[in-house]
């Protein structure tokens, strides 16, 4: 029994470990730049910053499962299954930074309402 158990965990860490890429949550909310306090954007801003480099990770991880795919697959693959594959994974990839771009955009229109706000008060 004790000589099995060396053996089982060594198969196990020599398995290759593939954990399926986890798409990041979209902050919900942006505040108001109208009516928003300091610490709001800046809270905002985090949130956004944490968005980014998750999706970051996100679209790393679908490359890292693409490139798996590819090579399990080896010669075997035709050219429309690798084809697939790829498509597959930039669709991914799109879909994921097409959300992060529009998640900075909504943010930083509240940053120029906001900075905006900040100016008109200071010129008052």
């Amino acid at each position: 029994m004790n000589v099995l158990l060396p053996i089982a965990l060594l198969a196990l860490l020599a398995a290759p470990v593939h954990a399926a890429c986890t798409y990041p949550t979209a902050p919900t909310k942006v505040p108001d730049g109208s009516t928003a306090t300091l610490a709001e954007m800046v809270a905002a801003q985090k949130l956004v910053k944490k968005f980014d480099e998750e999706i970051n990770a996100y679209t790393a991880c679908i490359k890292l499962e693409e490139d798996a795919q590819l090579a399990k697959g080896g010669d075997k693959l035709t050219a429309a299954q690798k084809s697939a594959i790829e498509q597959q994974q930039a669709q991914k990839n799109n879909t994921a930074v097409d959300e992060d771009q529009k998640v900075a955009d909504r943010f930083n229109e509240q940053i120029r309402i906001f900075k905006a706000r900040g100016a008109a008060a200071t010129k008052g």
